[in-house]
């Protein structure tokens, strides 16, 4: 009798496990023959949602809103075969298909193309390539997907999806007066990536500009997120008949109004008769990594820091009459661009005469967020003899945790793999990571667990770690950067940028022959992206760089231009 209960339990615990193998649900996925009679290569993302305010390509986030997403590559698949999805592909927030719950819900198939880059190192990786959108998935020329289908799902059921909807290409915008949109071919990405590279850019060009041809201006570097057309300036007044919006990050009504009222009042300015001529830029760099390219050399992204240094500045101050020398060249920028003006700067201290980095992303990463990359062993928990805890991603000002660096971490995975989903931590990794041997980044980290590989850490120190680098070069490049960082950082910073900046601001202070001679300031329980101003809030200074910076700049003009500078044919 006992022989024959120990086999009773066995035999259920076996069949247990044989059903937790087996997929409650079945997804075949085809590609319309009509999009294309070609085989197509890239990540096929189906999405689900219980929200019908939006599609559900829309509705993937950090935040405990999102909505679902599974990712499965797929390689050479002929338009109108049947692509099955089951099982343990992953997903996000639910790790596996097998644990979504049953239900009623908005279904949508995506796929997110990839092409054969052949690179200049022998590698041929398959990469999804920028589009003119700024390399983003859910909205990529191209890119195949189906309307939202309502759908019931139950255990046992299988579902048949047929993408047979492109994304359309986008018209690119029109110069006006004081915008110019500029692209040139770089010779340099070209030659890395294998096939023709761009490199574009939105000017702002100085009022009087076609009246003074013999001035010749300072140029801002405006770095930052993937700008289709030069942001923040507007000709008109706020349109009247705009509804006013309800802004959940900044907690405001009406902030599209708001948005519409600086951006007029910067044109405003920009023509008033006292107002300083010079030439704005914001960089288009996007790549089939990111919408930029941090605008540094890397090995998995090319030379794009030369590139742009050597190349695009040159090119844009000839056909804008810019001073074309170092003492006229100034960079700015918030978060990803804050981390860029910091990081031109310090690459190219002979090239640029100032930089002004608000909220950078991690410039020492020994506080890459929240992971010390070089000690933790686990970027996603904090270790204990008897339990572990999650390392928080995200907060609010009072400390309120929205996402955990795990979670954030596994959506990414679900878009992507080989760093390839377009998002925040898989750009990082692209840009300061060494190449593995397949032409793909090398992990800092396992991204299903979070383990850490130090070698690579060690890699990213000696090559990226900003705070490292001016330490270990501080004798060579320090009398070349004396008087030109100036860095600020919200002291509840969302994603914890301010911890790194703790750690940059106690080694500059620490530096002699010379001091540097700089400035770093922090706002007072101020989120991302505060960038320096301690009167006025954040939704609205965060509208204001291309001025809020401008009287620090023209005073390290007075103080540092060569004898014999123009400094006047600009002052119009």
């Amino acid at each position: 009798m006992k022989h024959i209960l120990m086999w009773s339990i066995l035999a259920l615990f076996l069949n247990s496990c044989a059903s937790k193998s087996e997929s409650p649900y079945n997804f075949n996925i085809q590609i319309d023959p009509s999009l294309s009679d070609e085989a197509q290569s890239g990540r096929l993302l189906l999405m689900l949602s219980t929200d019908d305010s939006s599609e559900p390509r829309f509705q993937i986030s950090d935040g405990p809103q999102t909505q679902i997403v599974f990712g499965m590559d797929i390689t050479e698949v002929v338009p109108g075969e049947d692509i099955p999805l089951s099982g343990d592909i992953f997903g996000y927030p639910y790790a596996s298909l097998n644990d979504l719950p049953e239900g009623t819900y908005q279904v949508q198939a995506l796929l997110n193309r990839y092409e054969m880059f052949n690179l200049s190192t022998g590698h041929n990786v398959l990469l999804p390539p920028e589009k003119g959108e700024g390399q983003q998935w859910n909205r990529k020329p191209g890119n195949y997907y189906n309307e939202p289908a309502t759908l019931n799902i139950s255990s046992g059921g299988t579902y048949e999806i047929v993408m047979d909807q492109k994304i359309d290409e986008i018209e690119p915008p029109a110069d006006t007066d004081y915008i110019k949109h500029v692209k040139m071919k770089s010779e340099m990405l070209s030659e890395f990536w294998g096939r023709d590279v761009y490199l574009g850019a939105n000017v702002l060009i100085p009022h009087g500009f076609n009246e003074h041809p013999e001035a010749k201006y300072p140029l801002m570097i405006f770095h930052g997120h993937f700008p289709n057309t030069f942001r923040g300036f507007r000709e008109d007044p706020p349109d009247p008949d705009l509804e006013p919006d309800f802004s959940e990050r900044f907690n405001i009504s009406g902030y599209n109004i708001m948005v519409q009222q600086e951006a007029h009042d910067l044109y405003k300015k920009w023509i008033s008769d006292d107002f300083p001529r010079f030439l704005v830029i914001e960089i288009q760099h996007a790549n089939p990594y990111y919408d930029d390219s941090y605008a540094v050399n890397s090995e998995n992204l090319g030379p794009y820091g030369d590139a742009i240094t050597y190349e695009l500045i040159p090119y844009v101050e000839e056909l804008f009459r810019g001073q074309g020398e170092s003492w006229s060249r100034f960079l700015y920028g918030g978060s990803t661009g804050g981390w860029e003006a910091l990081a031109v700067q310090v690459k190219y201290p002979d090239e640029y005469n100032g930089c002004f980095a608000a909220c950078p992303d991690p410039i020492d990463f020994a506080a890459y967020c929240l992971v010390n990359i070089y000690e933790d062993k686990n970027a996603y928990y904090y270790p204990g003899e008897h339990r572990k805890v999650e390392r928080p991603g995200k907060r609010d000002y009072l400390g309120n945790v929205t996402a955990s660096l795990r979670s954030m971490n596994h959506r990414e995975l679900a878009l992507g793999t080989k760093s390839r989903s377009g998002q925040q931590w898989d750009i990082w990794e692209a840009v300061y990571s060494p190449m593995g041997p397949e032409g793909y980044p090398q992990r800092l980290w396992d991204k299903k667990s979070g383990d850490i590989n130090h070698e690579v850490a060690e890699y990213w120190k000696e090559n990226h770690d900003l705070r490292y680098i001016l330490e270990r070069d501080w004798e060579t490049i320090g009398p070349k950067l004396e008087g030109k960082i100036h860095i600020y950082c919200g002291d509840m910073d969302n994603y914890y940028l301010n911890n790194a900046v703790y750690l940059m601001e106690e080694f500059l202070e620490s530096t002699e022959n010379p001091y540097y001679n700089g400035e770093v300031a922090y706002g007072d329980r101020a989120e991302h992206c505060w960038n320096g101003d301690p009167n006025l809030p954040n939704h609205i200074t965060r509208l204001r760089y291309n001025t809020m910076y401008l009287p620090k700049i023209l005073e390290r003009i007075k103080e540092s231009a060569p004898r014999g500078a123009d400094l006047t044919s600009w002052r119009y």
